[in-house]
């Protein structure tokens, strides 16, 4: 589904968020990103929604070439896509249901098959009794399952999750990683970028990352310095 070919990415002289990165994730894979802050986790993940383009190589999602990519394809491209941040974005003014199914709205669905689609989204992240609930009413856990649900209700084939327990409890973010897992089992592909190392201890791959660079196991800020200076 996604194949990194000796990728990088720079911004400006001397910024080099990704270099030489060579990974491929297959359909119905999930995958962990991991690795401390700036080690190129969210660059990684902006390029595969073609947010970021490749500086050099070839990054190619679904077979679609993201550098070539036109701006008319992009829409067909992010159809397939469910994208959680850390900032789940919610429009204050609109309840949860509305939130959930503006996906759907803009891409011209009847409201009717909106409003199922969103109801059986939000039941599959336990928030449908808070359906009529405005988002600043939710906790910050809450919210990040409504960020769940408003990226799953088009049915996607990919998701991709940019530290989606950041700032949570640990209540909390197993709930947003038990849905996420839940997905994955229907056959979603999910690539979740984290920093708790209590996630990557379980049967799933994990992909490391150290100044850009993919690396064979954890190090440490100390290690990955060294590692780096070694490369």
């Amino acid at each position: 589904m996604i194949i990194f070919d000796h990728v990088s990415k720079q911004y400006g002289r001397g910024n080099t968020a990704l270099r030489d990165v060579t990974l491929t994730i297959n359909s119905g894979e999930l995958v962990f990103l991991a690795g401390p802050s700036g080690a190129g986790k969210s660059t990684l993940l902006k390029m595969i929604a073609a947010i970021e383009r490749p500086s050099a190589g070839v990054l190619s999602v679904n077979g679609q070439n993201i550098g070539k990519l036109t701006a008319s394809g992009l829409p067909y491209l992010r159809r397939k896509l469910g994208l959680i941040f850390q900032q789940q974005r919610l429009l204050p003014d609109r309840n949860l249901l509305a939130n959930v199914m503006l996906p759907l709205i803009v891409t011209g669905a009847w409201r009717s098959d909106a409003e199922k689609r969103a109801h059986a989204a939000l039941d599959m992240v336990g928030l449908l009794d808070k359906a009529a609930t405005l988002p600043q009413a939710l906790s910050g856990g809450e919210q990040q399952r409504a960020a769940i649900a408003r990226a799953i209700v088009n049915r996607p084939q990919l998701i991709l999750a940019d530290e989606p327990t950041a700032n949570l409890d640990r209540d909390n973010a197993d709930k947003v990683l038990a849905a996420l897992k839940s997905f994955h089992e229907v056959g979603v592909t999910c690539l979740i970028s984290t920093h708790d190392e209590q996630y990557l201890n379980g049967p799933e791959r994990v992909v490391y990352l150290a100044h850009g660079q993919i690396v064979d196991g954890w190090r440490n800020d100390d290690d990955s310095e060294r590692a780096q200076e070694q490369a």
